[in-house]
């Protein structure tokens, strides 16, 4: 059998953006236990104080791939982009029910891409907290 290639695009805000360096690690660290993945090196976390793109960067190595995130808190809501590939299944709900939960995320965009030949888009919606409602 060969190896899935799957990765999620999200866009979102957060009304409470982390700043932790060390709470945003222990937090990947969680999230990859709970999606059942394995951790190769990782995870590390920057804060970057520079004007303009200030906010926190996260990255963790994964037995299958990568997780990112960047959160920038300049804005009111702050900005979250996150970005998980993996070779293996994708837990797709979880990994938004842990973000909703642990960092806020609301209204918020998404797509998930199927990589092993080509690019296949495979899943993608907006949730809107304001209307209530997903779409296409």
């Amino acid at each position: 059998m060969s190896a899935l290639h799957n990765q999620l695009l999200l866009n979102g805000y957060t009304n409470t953006p982390p700043t932790d360096e060390k709470l945003i690690i222990e937090w990947m660290t969680k999230l990859v236990s709970d999606i059942d993945m394995k951790i190769i090196q990782g995870p590390y976390a920057s804060y970057v104080t520079k004007e303009g793109n200030r906010g926190l960067t996260a990255i963790v190595m994964i037995e299958t791939s990568h997780i990112a995130l960047h959160v920038w808190d300049e804005d009111e809501p702050g900005k979250i982009q996150f970005d998980l590939y993996t070779c293996s299944d994708l837990p797709l709900e979880k990994v938004i029910k842990n973000l909703e939960n642990n960092l806020g995320l609301f209204n918020y965009d998404y797509i998930v891409i199927e990589r092993n030949e080509g690019f296949t888009i495979t899943n993608g919606t907006k949730f809107h907290l304001a209307e209530g409602k997903w779409s296409m």
